[in-house]
């Protein structure tokens, strides 16, 4: 069963770089990473390697200015617990 967590605000460049960095403390760490999306909390499993991805987009839509996203994937396997 797939199940998403999705959030999205408008925030402050310094705001933005500061979630970021929490993202990427949390990730850092060894263990569980504990994730902070929106409101909710979700503790995630990342293995010690990670697939890493990085998209770039530039857009300049007929209506409305030109605007530019950067998509950051990080994607790994959780692995299975052991039972007893």
């Amino acid at each position: 069963m797939a199940e998403k967590t999705a959030n999205e605000q408008t925030v402050t460049r310094e705001e933005a770089a500061d979630l970021v960095q929490e993202l990427a403390r949390e990730l850092r760490d060894e263990g569980p990473a504990e994730i902070r999306v929106g409101n909710k909390m979700l503790t995630l499993s990342p293995t010690p390697e990670v697939d890493y991805g990085i998209e770039v987009q530039e857009r300049s839509p007929m209506l409305g200015g030109p605007r530019e996203e950067i998509t950051v994937t990080l994607e790994w396997e959780v692995e299975e617990e052991p039972t007893s």
